[in-house]
């Protein structure tokens, strides 16, 4: 079906290079011009709009609003999953603002300029190097973006406080502003959204009759015309159709960054590979290769700064997954160690950059969390242990399966994979550090100080030992394309490619290393906005020459890697009629679900229970039984963005067939 595909798009580019004489952009090899009279290009529908918006995340959605309210009168959004929101079903949605309608009302004194410095210092860490034009072009209109919000109805939402009352707050997850401008508040409807954020924007432009959601499709190519002008797009839906998309105005790519490609991670990052993914499975990064196709500069040196969280549990049904989880008995005297036993960073440092990048260079960017009873005690009794308790605590807990339990350091460090003697001199050095009460060589201090990162300090020892590994934790990429403060997608020459622009973690190069607190939320909405404002009121160019980048990222890279192993062969089953019940662990609880069988074959997939987060799994639990169903397998397609759930109703109709199988 793919050869299909490639060269019905390669007839295509070449009947088009023949009849109007444009370059277009293809990566499948040209066919002469002979064959090109055999066959026009063959779309299943054409559709045509001012604005086409690639990706219906946060900057796409951001986007499409934007350029109706800039004078678009139709605009398509091509989103390759069943659901809107990209990145935002995967994070509770802070935000941050300067000078912010919140602040003012709070009595919070900021400004944009304080603001800008802040993000700059963050993103310089460790050598990053920011883009000061496109930062203070995100602060100058991040407060549009955010009193937008506001105005459409984030007002009505219930802010988290300080303790001050104020809900302009500090945000630990990342370095901390010099004033409080981060606002974090819940969404009204948590069955189907994570981020308020999201919630508002989507009301919005599903409201708007200019704006039409073009579903489970892929954007496959861009198109130029004979003008030089990328103003189509090639997109496939699930059906395996092609779809032409023409803007009159231009094209907007807001695809997202790359943090579910662990081949991309991995070529940027010593240990990129082995970072788990916490945001969606549509973050492949292949947005950049499709801006490439048409000379889009990638800016590599951005491609590298991929910031992770030193907390990701690793999801029980999928090792490559995982959700932001921390124990944080380093806070009150534990320590953690890598796969060699040893120790590599205070682990009560402040700055979480410098924890994030110490943990990114360690064997296989994991490390374990090492704590006795004592420890999760004085825990406990400081108030620091709510993330242990609801993460590990109990046999139903989401991270019980990695939490580790023994008598001795000796058998802790076997049932974890560490050189015991190793982590026995570990924590031999770090108990005569804690007798000592001065400072170690990490620059963790022992003495009776108190403070958020130092609740406590205790000793490794006691009658029970425990272990939690811990991995580093993709959610974002800040490396991309390439474009200029317009959000006109550049070439390597610097030449703007008409009719192109690009909004999100796609364009690469602006925070520098690390991102500020929720820019990774109000960054994307806030671009998405600048872009829609110029494609509606940038004059198109002409006299380019649409072709491949010389750094062109290579296909490979997206090419997702299959076992090729059948989860369950049906063509030597004999399964036996009747029901049978299947019970796996969810997301936030048992998922059971009942298969029939009749006449040898499956004649029905009923999903009875599960606590599954519907914004993210609503479209696995409704489509994928009834693939299962059609197909008289349980070898078929995950649903996109919701690869967890569809791989935990494979696992438990697979269990039911093997149950029907040995009847």
């Amino acid at each position: 079906m793919k050869r299909i595909l490639a060269l019905l798009l390669a007839v295509a580019m070449v009947f088009t290079l023949a009849a109007c004489g444009s370059t277009g952009s293809s990566s499948s090899a040209p066919a002469s011009s002979s064959s090109s009279a055999e066959a026009e290009p063959t779309y299943a529908e054409t559709k045509t709009a001012d604005v086409i918006v690639i990706g219906a995340g946060g900057g796409g959605l951001s986007a499409a609003n934007e350029a109706t309210v800039n004078g678009a009168e139709s605009v398509i959004i091509v989103e390759m999953t069943s659901k809107t929101g990209g990145s935002l079903n995967y994070t509770s949605g802070s935000m941050a603002c300067a000078e912010s309608v919140i602040q003012k009302e709070d009595g919070v004194e900021d400004s944009q300029e304080s603001f800008v410095q802040d993000i700059l210092k963050n993103g310089s860490d460790f050598g990053g190097k920011p883009n000061e034009a496109m930062v203070r072009e995100f602060v100058a209109e991040d407060i549009n973006a955010f009193q937008w919000l506001w105005d459409n109805g984030l007002s009505e939402y219930t802010f988290n406080t300080d303790s001050e009352g104020r809900r302009a707050v500090f945000a630990p997850e990342h370095a901390l502003y010099s004033v409080p401008r981060t606002y974090k508040t819940k969404p009204m409807d948590s069955a189907n959204y994570s981020s308020a954020a999201h919630e508002v924007m989507d009301k919005v432009v599903k409201s708007n009759d200019k704006i039409e959601i073009v579903y489970n499709t892929k954007a496959i190519e861009l198109l130029a015309n004979d003008q030089g002008q990328v103003l189509s797009v090639v997109g496939q839906n699930d059906n395996g159709d092609l779809i032409r998309f023409d803007a009159n105005k231009g094209i907007i790519v807001a695809t997202g960054g790359y943090s579910a490609n662990s081949k991309l991670m991995g070529m940027y990052a010593e240990n990129g590979a082995d970072y788990l993914r916490g945001g969606p499975a549509s973050a492949d990064g292949n947005g950049l290769r499709l801006m490439q196709m048409v000379g889009a500069a990638l800016n590599e040196e951005s491609m590298s700064y991929i910031p992770t969280f030193p907390m990701g549990l690793q999801s029980a049904d999928d090792s490559t997954t995982g959700t932001i989880a921390s124990t944080y008995t380093w806070k009150a005297g534990g320590i953690v160690v890598n796969q060699n036993g040893e120790r590599f960073v205070n682990e009560c440092e402040s700055n979480p950059s410098i924890r994030e990048v110490a943990l990114e260079e360690q064997p296989g960017a994991v490390q374990y969390d090492i704590f006795t009873d004592k420890i999760l005690e004085d825990l406990r009794a400081a108030g620091g242990s709510f993330m242990y308790d609801f993460t590990f605590e109990g046999e139903n807990a989401r991270g019980a399966h990695v939490l580790q339990q023994a008598d001795t350091l000796e058998e802790l460090a076997e049932k974890i994979g560490v050189p015991a003697e190793n982590l026995v001199k570990t924590v031999e050095a770090y108990n005569a550090s804690v007798e000592e009460g001065g400072t170690d060589e990490f620059g963790r201090t022992y003495d009776d100080s108190r403070d958020t990162y130092k609740l406590a300090v205790n000793k490794i020892e006691g009658d029970h030992f425990y272990a939690v590994p811990l991995h580093a934790l993709c959610v974002m990429t800040l490396g991309g394309i390439t474009t200029n403060e317009q959000m006109q997608v550049l070439d390597e020459s610097g030449n703007v490619i008409p009719g192109l622009y690009a909004a999100g973690e796609v364009v690469g190069g602006i925070w520098g290393k690390f991102v500020s607190g929720g820019t990774g939320v109000m960054g994307p909405i806030t671009f998405g906005r600048i872009a829609a404002q110029n494609v509606m009121s940038q004059e198109l160019g002409s006299g380019y020459e649409a072709k491949p980048a010389s750094n062109l990222l290579d296909e490979s890279l997206f090419v997702k890697e299959s076992s090729g192993e059948s989860l369950f062969d049906m063509s030597s089953a004999n399964l036996t009629d009747g029901e049978y019940t299947a019970t796996v662990d969810g997301q936030e609880g048992p998922m059971t679900v009942v298969v029939t069988i009749t006449d040898g074959k499956i004649a029905g997939v009923e999903i009875t229970e599960n606590a599954e987060t519907e914004a993210v799994a609503g479209a696995a639990l409704e489509s994928l039984p009834g693939a299962i169903v059609a197909a008289n397998s349980v070898d078929v397609d995950g649903v996109s963005g919701a690869t967890l759930t569809s791989n935990r109703i494979k696992k438990a109709v697979t269990q039911c067939l093997e149950e029907a199988n040995n009847a």
